[in-house]
């Protein structure tokens, strides 16, 4: 018989190992008579008795086996794979020696048997040391089905463990506690979307949080935790490098049988691409209509001037902001178009460059297509800068470009720089002496849009974008007396 689980499942004779609580089987292995009929009799009241001659019984399920002579000699070469099959529960054999069995025969019964009781013998000291043998198999069985308990529960918590260790979201397990809740545990998700490892176990989780990370959001975290009850939150995180990325969190409470807290689980997902999506529909949105709005009553208006005023005049100045707003409307579209395209590319072969070659290839095209300008570069020596940030050429050349088109100098001058800042980190700054940006189309990046604020430079906003998927930071500032710093602090490619 195949061996089962555990070693023990081949002890019983439809797969499956033998039950502790089953009544107690005695095996006589003996040849019918006198002898038999009175072992039978003896044990017949404290266990099931089977009596049998054929050698195919041995294999079947038994507590414990009772051989005379002649069926020792029958069993003898069996027992030890007997035995084998039964482990690691102990599954006794005994001879029944008469006064007719040699000593030889009792002698060599010790190689294979637990007890000789020789004949004649009182039916309480053949009960007694049957039943010790047989509470020692009992016993053996309890532990092997205890072991047996213990691999499969081991098993199953490896399981478990491997399932958590590889599941496609982050994983923490935290202490719970007042105002700080050490990691126990971090899977291998959780180390590829923070960049934290095993270093990070003994720490709060709040080590993810940073400058612009929403106390509010923070707040209800904790709140929540205090109060030993679930959350979930979309939350601004820092890498352990400094990115940022937006992280959809939610927490947990684990309880013991008594209900108490014995764990927090978090569990963190990267919603990045997401947020921006949701944002970017957003300011879609807000600005199409407003402009939509606002250029098509003043078509209406106009087209309306143009029917009833005879004035040659009039009609030419109708005409002129009509066509003047439709190529408003034409240049809101391709802004649309140009950040839809630049934010849904997905080729990570187009986001690696080096930054030193684009720039200068960048700063030879601006100087052809405006000659009245004037640009300055400045890079540092023998530093490729190399990047990969999905649509940072695009950006950075809107950046130039605005900061030559809404110049009302007849020859405006721009600045170009980049440079590695802290570790790991680059910088680039485009600067302008224009007008400066109005306030409103630079604090919307902060505020979001509203109904009486909107961004006309749509290129802020993809320049915004762009910096912030690739988890880094993205600043205007305008001086009083005139000109524009655009700054941007990206990851460099590692």
């Amino acid at each position: 018989m195949a061996p089962g689980p555990a070693g023990i499942a081949s002890d019983a004779p439809f797969g499956g190992p033998p039950d502790v609580d089953e009544e107690v089987r005695v095996l006589l292995f003996m040849r019918s008579g006198r002898d038999r009929e009175l072992v039978a009799e003896a044990l017949g009241d404290r266990f099931r008795v089977e009596s049998t001659t054929d050698a195919a019984a041995l294999d079947s399920r038994f507590d414990c086996c009772v051989c005379d002579d002649e069926g020792f000699e029958r069993a003898a070469g069996s027992i030890e794979s007997r035995r084998e099959r039964a482990a690691p529960a102990f599954l006794p054999f005994v001879l029944l020696a008469g006064g007719d069995t040699d000593r030889e025969t009792t002698q060599e019964a010790w190689d294979h048997v637990d007890d000789v009781i020789e004949l004649p013998v009182r039916k309480r000291a053949l009960r007694t040391r049957i039943g010790n043998l047989v509470e020692r198999r009992r016993t053996t069985l309890r532990l092997a089905d205890r072991e047996q308990r213990l691999a499969a529960a081991v098993e199953e918590i490896r399981q478990k463990e491997r399932a958590m260790d590889e599941a496609p979201v982050g994983i923490a397990l935290a202490e719970p506690g007042t105002g700080n809740n050490p990691l126990t545990y971090v899977n291998e998700e959780f180390e590829r979307l923070t960049g934290y490892g095993p270093e990070v176990l003994g720490k709060d989780c709040r080590l993810l949080q940073g400058e612009d990370t929403d106390p509010a959001t923070t707040a209800a975290i904790r709140e929540a935790i205090d109060d030993e009850r679930p959350v979930s939150v979309d939350i601004l995180n820092y890498r352990a490098n400094g990115k940022k990325f937006w992280n959809q969190l939610t927490v947990a409470p684990i309880h013991d049988e008594t209900g108490d807290v014995i764990r927090f689980v978090g569990f963190q997902t990267d919603i990045t691409d997401r947020k921006i999506r949701e944002r970017r529909l957003e300011v879609m949105s807000r600005v199409l209509n407003h402009n939509l709005r606002n250029k098509m009553n003043l078509i209406e208006g106009y087209t309306e001037l143009l029917r009833s005023d005879p004035d040659e005049e009039q009609r030419r100045k109708s005409l002129d902001v009509i066509s003047e707003t439709t190529d408003d409307l034409m240049r809101i579209a391709e802004a649309v178009r140009k950040i839809d395209h630049t934010l849904s590319k997905t080729d990570p072969g187009e986001t690696a460059v080096e930054l030193r070659d684009r720039l200068s290839e960048l700063l030879s095209q601006m100087t052809d297509q405006y000659p009245n300008a004037t640009f300055h570069l400045s890079l540092p020596d023998g530093d490729s800068l190399g990047v990969s940030v999905l649509g940072l050429q695009t950006a950075i050349e809107e950046g130039v470009e605005n900061a030559v088109k809404h110049n009302d100098d007849p020859e405006p001058t721009v600045w170009i720089r980049a440079e590695r800042g802290d570790e790991g980190w680059i910088e680039i700054e485009i600067e302008d002496d224009g007008p400066g940006i109005p306030e409103h189309e630079t604090h919307v990046l902060e505020r979001g849009e509203t109904s009486l604020k909107h961004a006309d430079r749509l290129g802020i906003w993809l320049m915004y974008w762009v910096v912030s998927k690739a988890g880094g930071q993205f600043s205007v500032e305008s001086s009083e007396t005139g000109g524009t710093l655009l700054r941007m602090t990206i990851p460099a490619r590692s």
